[in-house]
């Protein structure tokens, strides 16, 4: 089954066919470095991972890449509160960005962070085009983009004309239209500046300043990437404007389209019903959570919702996803503890095959995480039911299903601890072998003080089966 996606752009369900045969360029919206990541993050980056790690695993070469945003008014602004300078600032919350994406396990697919202000002049270059072709225009030193030259500006939002100005207009007066954007931000005392030059009406100015926002992105991707590319990936809220914006840019500048073949966004996340914010004190960094919870767990939360779909967070959530880990790492430590046999009734193998196609069969269907995971999820419980049931497993059909629910769990991005390896110490051993001959001489109450006692001390669940007593460690994140 091929690839299917939901593209924004045309707002309907699309092969997957990358522009150059087996080769994928995707561009993911990064961080804008002024303060710590928080959850609505979390859930951006952990789902293009997955996406990411699903294109490699079904054979695409992947160049995946994300922006820093070292250039920006917020940055500015919190340097100016601070008192440091926006440098400092930027490179400060940049080192904790990378340490909260190590910690999340998302890195291992980006091939790329690149910062703003490493690509002026890439800026500076796309500027020109855009003079040259006659889309954007100066004013008191600022560069605009003329957004009533470029026909398809609402291609993307599905807005009208009139619908912008409701949305993040930049004030200025002079501006040929209030919807009109900055290209380059003429400098102001305590700002970062560069100093570029530019042909205006056939002579060389020079202009002292700094990009604005939405250039920043179509300059590294044209760097990177050429004049087009297959995916670009980011949170809902920035389809307008920031999207749109750099279509605008790019096939004005460029003169290809479409710029982009596949628009994908990633839905909010709220907090309780509402958007998260410092001033409703329901702000939630990604490194608060992962002081109390394993980064599988987040992951795990973000991929039982459909990438596409708002997610409401509840502290409740991740008590739940834990739970659901715990059960899954504890039906690991069953199949890799199991009893081996020399002959084998085909019943794992037949569960892991029947596992599998499901799980891929969501995946190829617009990366659709929640049925990959219900299958994820059944195939498991059916395999532990299986062996607590008695079913012969050989070594090499151990072996087999193990190395596939790995393989699945890596494209979740869990199942990385090896905890379910876990066996028991000696003096466990001994406990359950003398609980198992209580049982078998009818000491049922002294079994079961012992089964108490295997739990609350050791963190050992029992389960009596007529075929024998399975066991697992309780807690195994």
């Amino acid at each position: 089954m091929a690839i299917k996606v939901y593209n924004t752009l045309s707002r309907q369900i699309e092969d997957f066919v990358p522009m150059n045969g087996n080769d994928v360029k995707m561009f993911v919206c990064g961080q804008t470095v002024y303060d710590d990541a928080h959850i609505g993050h979390a859930k951006v980056y952990i789902n293009f991972d997955v996406i990411a790690s699903w294109l490699r695993k079904s054979g695409f070469n992947l160049k995946y890449v994300q922006n820093i945003t070292d250039v920006e008014d917020k940055i500015i602004a919190r340097a100016a509160e601070s008192g440091t300078t926006p440098e400092e600032l930027a490179r400060h919350f940049e080192e904790r960005f990378m340490e909260d994406m190590s910690a999340l396990n998302v890195k291992r697919n980006v091939d790329a962070y690149m910062r703003s202000s490493d690509y002026i002049d890439p800026v500076r270059q796309q500027i020109q085009l855009l003079i040259d072709n006659g889309y954007a225009y100066v004013l008191d030193g600022d560069v605009y983009y003329d957004v009533a030259r470029f026909a398809d500006y609402t291609k993307l939002s599905g807005m009208k004309l009139d619908e912008l100005v409701r949305h993040r207009i930049e004030p200025k007066e002079g501006k040929r239209n209030q919807y009109d954007f900055a290209l380059w931000k003429a400098s102001k005392p305590g700002e970062p500046s560069w100093s570029i030059k530019l042909i205006i009406g056939g002579k060389e100015r020079e202009f002292s300043g700094r990009p604005g926002w939405h250039i920043e992105d179509t300059a590294m991707t044209y760097s990177v990437f050429g004049p087009q590319y297959d995916v670009h990936g980011g949170a809902l809220e920035l389809l307008f404007p920031h999207h749109s914006n750099e279509i605008a840019q790019a096939e004005a500048a460029f003169g290809k389209k479409p710029f982009v073949k596949y628009w994908m966004h990633v839905g909010v996340l709220t907090v309780n019903g509402v958007k998260m914010s410092k001033s409703l004190k329901n702000f939630i960094r990604i490194r608060d959570v992962l002081e109390e919870y394993d980064a599988e767990v987040l992951r795990l939360l973000f991929s039982m919702s459909h990438y596409r779909k708002e997610v409401d967070f509840t502290p409740d959530l991740l008590s739940s996803s834990k739970k659901q880990l715990n059960d899954m790492y504890s039906s690991l430590s069953v199949l890799s503890h199991a009893a081996e046999s020399e002959e084998s009734q085909g019943v794992v193998e037949k569960i892991v095959k029947e596992m599998s196609a499901g799980f891929g069969e969501a995946m190829d269907y617009d990366f659709n995480t929640p049925e990959a995971m219900s299958h994820l999820i059944s195939g498991l419980n059916s395999i532990k039911k299986a062996i607590k049931d008695g079913t012969p497993i050989t070594s090499a059909e151990k072996g087999a299903a193990l190395s596939s629910i790995l393989g699945m769990g890596s494209v979740i991005g869990i199942f990385s601890r090896e905890s379910y390896k876990k066996g028991l110490s000696s003096e466990e051993k001994d406990l359950i072998a003398a609980r198992e001959k209580l049982r078998k001489n009818g000491d049922y109450i002294q079994s079961d003080r012992m089964r108490d006692e295997l739990e609350n001390r050791y963190g050992i669940s029992i389960e009596d089966t007529q075929y024998g007593t399975v066991w697992y460690h309780r807690d195994l994140i």
